[in-house]
């Protein structure tokens, strides 16, 4: 897609993080390994380790041979093999040397729920980091990606660095609520699995504007919570705890009152249920009893207990993970029940509430935990002061997520280069949603959010968007369940994208026309139908003064798109002679909507393909996708009428239509059919005819820096192209690690 030269900027940038013990190789560890090596046979220490692996040496370590099956039994004994990737991994971290780079083993006992207060007070003080830390222009992009998910303009990091204090920024990035919530909602998202536009053979409910309300408020984090377990009110997000309804049959242990307690101990406990929702667990403490007693909680009746699909005859009563903090009455009414187990989770008593989420934050800012794995709370933290401090010093103010935010982007530890040894953070790759947002800031050309009401769309940023190729590939997740760390890994589905994709490549087009002024011509419709289902919509516009008008269907979700045909009923012009009614008793060719079809004139009767059962004789039929196109030149017509509706051919479950219906007086631009108003989530970069002029501020937006002389000349070079080669210039930058990972 792109050029050779373009590649060239790229090549000389390539880099690879090394792997991170606690990041990458403890859990793998820890799920796979250690519920069958035990006593003698245990891989707790990195002392045990060395008697199956040679550092730097993967290829004569006894480890690899067993898990990549090469020395029988292939390990995990009687479970699923590792994948090529976690194989990968533990080959590369023993090559590296196998550095076991924190003090935590790979088991552990639980720790004590209550809330302890160190000695030492303050991340600084605990940690006591070495080190410098990064320069002024470093720090600006980092801090904008971690509050705002945006990178900063050039206009925006002049600014800062004209005046040089961080704390200021960061309050003043914090201060701005819509970007900060329409960056962190994102990560929630992910935690409570809710979704834009997603289809999946399942349903769930939205809560999406609760969600962006309750960041934007800075909601306590306890409040936050209560209110997703204990849901009341019209506006409340009982969508949480709904969770995903499954079309067909389901595992016992993937129900959704199933779902609520894995869901809700894995996300504010740090405490896995999913094996033992099915059966005693064979990796950790937990009992097949405690995940029904948690679920016990949101049900309405007593739940029968079934192992592995089978039902054991015996009922479960609401018991909740940590008997220390209370009990209710097993009779008790719903609603006092989901009262009662919010008060459990949330209780200042539950220590290991406030730890799971100060340890989530840190990961998200740093990129490893204080404690590995995430869903670990078990586990033995890297610094257990910090993490004790860090949850007791949230306590104390309140559960304030953004004074948590404050307190660690403060501190000399988040300011430390990335790649040194902990405690400083390591290399983060771009979120996926920030990749895309990153490409619309820079060229001012942003994706558009459509209403499914006949009412225009808005500039938006990426995370209202329905996932595309693009952001799946990268690692944005499906969301049907609750989804606590991204897929990180490298993979060919990326490649493929990135250099051969077609969602990139559009971004990159539009974007380069926007930014050399001359942007695509939209041109607003006539008409909207917003989504028509099993619905009719009619049709009544004012035509005077056009010279066609140009009849457009097209899918918005349909089951089966194949199928679905609509109907124009009774569509007819109104004019100086009456009324002229369209030809109808057919079915019209399909033809996908296109900008250069020839128009017909109305009397002209349109090509017809045998009739569709069941469509009425007063419509045209068209497929989905269709344009009709109609000369209407010197006729005089003032006004068209008609009335939209899906053909009855195509309403059955297994079609399930979901289409739109636009009409034009000239040309569409298909990319974009719905009219849009409201400002952009960034002001419009300004445009810029010089070449130097371009390339520095693609460089300072994208970079934050300046291009060096041998970078301007190739860019130079680029330029010559006109759009093809700004097109390049923005690929070769956006392939770069430099801009792919926040430093």
């Amino acid at each position: 897609m792109f050029s050779i030269a373009a590649l060239s900027l790229i090549w000389s940038t390539g880099w690879s993080a090394p792997v991170d013990f606690a990041r990458d190789v403890h859990p793998i560890l820890l799920e796979r390994c250690a519920g069958c090596h035990k006593g003698d046979r245990a891989l707790n220490t990195r002392a045990e380790l060395l008697k199956v692996v040679v550092p730097g040496k993967a290829g004569e370590s006894l480890l690899i041979a067993r898990v990549s099956g090469k020395l029988p039994p292939q390990m995990p004994m009687g479970g699923r093999p590792l994948s090529a990737g976690e194989i990968d991994t533990l080959r590369r971290w023993i090559d590296e040397g196998a550095v076991w780079n924190s003090a935590q083993p790979v088991t552990g006992k639980r720790p004590p729920l209550a809330l302890r207060k160190p000695e030492s007070e303050g991340i600084d003080s605990i940690l006591q980091a070495p080190g410098n830390v990064v320069a002024d222009e470093v720090f600006v992009r980092r801090a904008y990606l971690d509050l705002w998910g945006l990178l900063p303009s050039p206009e925006q990091r002049s600014a800062f660095l004209k005046h040089n204090s961080r704390p200021k920024l960061i309050e003043a990035l914090l201060a701005n609520r819509q970007n900060y919530a329409e960056n962190w909602i994102s990560f929630w998202n992910d935690l409570l699995h809710n979704d834009e536009g997603v289809t999946y053979i399942g349903d769930r409910k939205s809560i999406t504007p609760w969600l962006l309300n309750a960041l934007k408020d800075n909601m306590p984090y306890d409040d936050f919570v209560r209110e997703l377990l204990n849901p009341r009110g019209k506006d409340a997000p009982d969508g949480f705890l709904t969770g995903v309804n499954w079309r067909g049959d389901v595992n016992a242990s993937q129900t959704p009152l199933m779902q609520a307690a894995q869901n809700s101990a894995q996300v504010f406990l740090g405490v896995n249920l999913k094996c033992n929702s099915c059966h005693d667990s064979f990796i950790s403490y937990w009992k097949l009893k405690e995940a029904y007693g948690l679920a016990s909680f949101f049900s309405k009746e007593p739940l029968e207990i079934y192992r592995c699909d089978i039902a054991t005859g015996q009922k479960s009563k609401p018991s909740f993970l940590y008997p220390e903090l209370g009990s209710i009455d097993e009779n008790a009414p719903l609603e006092d029940r989901e009262w009662a187990v919010a008060q459990f989770f949330t209780k200042p008593e539950n220590g290991r509430f406030a730890r799971t989420y100060v340890n989530r934050i840190w990961k998200r800012l740093f990129g490893w935990g204080i404690v590995e794995p995430i869903d670990d709370m078990d586990a033995t933290p890297y610094n257990r002061d910090l993490l004790d401090w860090l949850s007791w010093d949230f306590v104390e103010h309140g559960y304030d997520t953004q004074y948590l935010l404050k307190q660690i982007m403060s501190s000399r530890a988040y300011q430390l280069p990335v790649g040194g040894e902990k405690p400083a953070p390591v290399a983060r790759r771009l979120e996926p949603e920030e990749f895309v947002d990153a490409i619309s800031s820079i060229t001012g050309e942003w994706l558009v959010k459509e209403s499914s009401k006949a009412e225009p769309g808005s500039y938006s940023r990426d995370w209202r968007l329905k996932a595309n190729p693009l952001t799946r590939a990268l690692g944005r997740p499906m969301r049907d369940l609750a989804v606590t760390e991204r897929q990180r890994d490298i993979s060919t589905l990326q490649t493929l994208e990135l250099v051969n994709g077609q969602t990139l490549t559009s971004m990159l087009h539009l974007g380069a026309l926007r930014m050399m002024g001359k942007p695509e011509s939209v041109p607003d419709n006539l008409f909207d139908s917003g989504i028509i289902r099993s619905n009719k919509v009619s049709v009544d516009i004012d035509v005077t003064g056009s010279d066609e008008l140009r009849l457009l269907l097209v899918d918005s979700g349909s089951y089966d798109t194949a199928k679905v045909a609509a109907g124009w009923m009774r569509a007819e012009f109104l004019g100086p002679n009456g009324a002229v009614q369209l030809p109808t008793n057919g079915t019209v060719t399909p033809k996908p909507p296109q900008p250069k079809l020839p128009p017909q004139p109305p009397d002209a009767p349109p090509v017809y393909t045998p009739p569709i059962k069941g469509t009425p004789v007063d419509a045209i039929t068209a497929r989905v996708p269709s344009e009709l196109v109609y000369d209407i030149r010197g006729k005089g017509y003032t006004r068209f009428r008609a009335e939209v509706v899906a053909d009855e051919s195509s309403t059955t479950s297994d079609i399930s239509p979901q289409f739109r219906a636009f009409i034009f007086n000239r040309a569409p631009n298909i990319r974009q059919l719905v009219r849009v108003e409201g400002e952009r989530p960034q002001p419009l970069p300004p445009v810029l005819t010089g070449r130097d002029a371009i390339i520095t501020r693609v460089y300072e937006h994208a970079l934050g820096r300046d291009p060096s002389d041998a970078e301007r000349k190739i860019a130079r070079e680029f330029l010559q192209n006109g759009v093809d080669g700004l097109e390049d210039l923005l690929w070769a930058i956006l392939m770069s690690a430099e801009f792919q990972y926040i430093s």
